[in-house]
């Protein structure tokens, strides 16, 4: 498990920005891929998957319900 990921959704955390989602979705993809920082050669493989994963970050915490609160409005990603 990657450990240095925070939770991001209300209520443990209100306020989480695209720069939150995009920290956790780095942590991510250097766990599963076992690279901290990739090659020249997979930079855009690497850099794509951050994206991906940030923007499916962004949707599911917009989407969620969390129980004993309101619905978060969804946030526009990058």
């Amino acid at each position: 498990m990657c450990r240095s990921i925070k939770t991001l959704r209300p209520p443990v955390t209100p306020d989480a920005t695209e720069e939150d989602y995009r920290a956790a979705a780095l942590q991510y993809v250097r766990k599963v891929s076992g690279f901290r920082a990739p090659a020249a050669h997979n930079r855009e493989a690497f850099d794509r998957a951050v994206d991906a994963v940030a923007e499916a970050t962004g949707r599911l915490l917009g989407e969620l319900e969390v129980r004993g609160a309101s619905a978060r409005p969804a946030r526009a990603t990058a």
